[in-house]
C-alpha cells in the first residue's frame, strides 16, 4: 500500500456551493505539489433508480444549465439535515417523478470526480412505486420516461443520456437485480 502524501498545509476559499481548499502536498518521493479539491456544502446526495416494475426504469428529463440542453437520467438530488439516504430518495422520486416507493434500498456509494471534488451520492434503488408528488424545487414539471433494462445498451448511446451517475447506477442496478432473481 502506498503511503499518502504528508498534507503541509491547506488554506480554504469560498466557491459558491462549495469550499475550494488548496492543499501543500509533498509525495513519498520527496516531491512537493498544490493540488485543489472542492468540498460540496450539505449532507450529500442520492441517486434513485425507480423500478416501475421488475424490467422498466424510470427516467426523468430535466434541463441541464451545463450544457444548455434537456437531458435524460434518474431522479437525483440532495440529502436534507436529518434524512437518510432513504428518505431523501423517496421525497426526490415524489417530486421530480410524482411517485413514492414501498421498498428503497441503498445499494452503494458513488463518487464524482474523487481526484478534485469530495461529493459522494448514495445510489438507492426503489420499488414497488406508487402515485404520489409533492411540489420540488424544479421550475418545469419534469418529463417522466419509462426505459426497459433491456434496452441499456441502445440508452447510453443517446447524446442526450450522458451523466456517469446515471449511467453507473442502472448498470449496477441490473446486475444487483439480476442476482435477486438467481
Amino acid at each position: 500500500m502506498k503511503t499518502l502524501p504528508t498534507i503541509h498545509g491547506v488554506t480554504e476559499h469560498d466557491a459558491g456551493p462549495y469550499r475550494l481548499e488548496r492543499l501543500d502536498l509533498e509525495f513519498s518521493n520527496g516531491e512537493r505539489r498544490q493540488f485543489e479539491r472542492l468540498h460540496g456544502r450539505g449532507h450529500g446526495a442520492v441517486v434513485v433508480v425507480p423500478m416501475l416494475d421488475d424490467e422498466t426504469v424510470l427516467l426523468v428529463r430535466e434541463y441541464a444549465a451545463g450544457f444548455h440542453r434537456y437531458e435524460l437520467g434518474l431522479v437525483k438530488g440532495r440529502i436534507d439535515a436529518g434524512e437518510t439516504a432513504e428518505q431523501a430518495a423517496d421525497r426526490e422520486l415524489k417530486e421530480e417523478a410524482g411517485y413514492g416507493a414501498r421498498s428503497l434500498l441503498r445499494l452503494r456509494e458513488l463518487s464524482l470526480a474523487p481526484t478534485y471534488m469530495s461529493h459522494k451520492a448514495q445510489l438507492v434503488i426503489a420499488r414497488d412505486l406508487y402515485e404520489e408528488r409533492l411540489p420540488g424545487d424544479e421550475p418545469e414539471p419534469l418529463d417522466v420516461v419509462p426505459w426497459k433494462l433491456d434496452a441499456l445498451g441502445e440508452l447510453i448511446l443517446r447524446e442526450d443520456f450522458s451523466e456517469g451517475r446515471s449511467i453507473a447506477a442502472l448498470f449496477i442496478a441490473r446486475e444487483w437485480l439480476r442476482s435477486q432473481r438467481d
